[in-house]
């Protein structure tokens, strides 16, 4: 029985790879129509079920995120770790938690990688071996190639989700403490600059979204941020996001350039998001230019 699922197994992976190359060859995009083509080219003749299967799947790794796609659309998961084929991990606010999805090897993760990084717009290959970047649905994507990466493609997902949360909510869950909210209200209400500091994932930006969240409606919050993940629950908010150079090397917008415009943007709260190096200059240049409330997001390096 083990054997004959593993050849079951081995069986797929190459009809997919087969209809993959054929895709590739044509240009033609994985339709069920053109997959049936494609499986009449190389002999194969299955059922219309069999037909939708392999070109969901098909669809899933060339256009969606592959075998990654279920746990991305799974509302509670905030972290998808590939660290190699067989170890996928998620985090669900519990910690880590090894997941039954896999690759099919180590270069099928690679392919993964690449693709994500190119819709980012972004390059990763032996020259580039790692990138950290925005995908356009907000998820964090960051990646690095062997032989940085010992044995397989590392892939880090974190998932942005869209609704944030309020004041009241993060007490409830103890995130902060009683009398806290009194303190943080204060806080905003006497317009005082503020940072907020701690380790990755120790719940920064969720409570500075919140936070913001309680700024007079009247206000104009202006954003500057290396990737935008601030989701302030308010009317007045503009987001100014950084971008790497191209591959030619022009294009580059920093922070601190981020920081410049905004301070001809009539800001009332000028807000510089996550820090975590060099950038700290142009969170110490906002704080420093008189416009009260300002505040920001700066990240424990260990």
């Amino acid at each position: 029985m083990g054997r004959r699922a593993g050849g079951n197994a081995a069986s797929d992976t190459g009809l997919l790879a087969g209809v993959r190359q054929w895709l590739a060859e044509s240009g033609a995009e994985p339709t069920p129509a053109r997959v049936a083509q494609a499986l009449r080219e190389q002999g194969r003749v299955l059922g219309d079920a069999e037909v939708l299967g392999a070109a969901e799947r098909l669809r899933s790794e060339l256009v969606g995120s592959g075998p990654l796609e279920p746990l991305l659309g799974d509302p509670s998961v905030t972290d998808v770790l590939v660290s190699a084929p067989d170890r996928v991990w998620v985090d669900r606010g519990c910690g880590l938690e090894l997941t039954a999805v896999s690759f099919p090897d180590p270069a099928a993760v690679r392919r993964l990688a690449q693709r994500l990084a190119a819709v980012a717009g972004r390059r990763l290959d032996d020259a580039h071996p790692w990138v950290d970047a925005r995908l356009p649905d907000g998820t964090r994507l960051h990646a690095v190639l062997p032989p940085v990466a010992v044995g397989s493609t590392c892939l880090s997902l974190r998932v942005v989700r869209p609704r944030a949360f309020t004041l009241p909510e993060l007490v409830a869950a103890g995130t902060v403490p009683p009398g806290g909210d009194r303190l943080l209200r204060a806080l905003l209400e006497a317009r005082l600059s503020f940072l907020i500091s701690g380790g990755t994932g120790s719940g920064k930006t969720t409570l500075l979204s919140a936070l913001l969240g309680l700024v007079g409606p009247g206000e104009r919050i202006v954003l500057a941020e290396d990737s935008a993940e601030l989701r302030p629950d308010h009317p007045h908010v503009v987001r100014l996001e950084s971008r790497p150079a191209n591959q030619e090397g022009a294009g580059l917008v920093t922070l601190q350039d981020l920081v410049r415009q905004a301070l001809r943007m009539r800001p009332d709260r000028l807000v510089v998001g996550e820090v975590r190096g060099p950038e700290v200059v142009a969170l110490l240049a906002a704080l420093n230019t008189g416009h009260e409330g300002g505040c920001g997001v700066l990240t424990e390096l260990t």
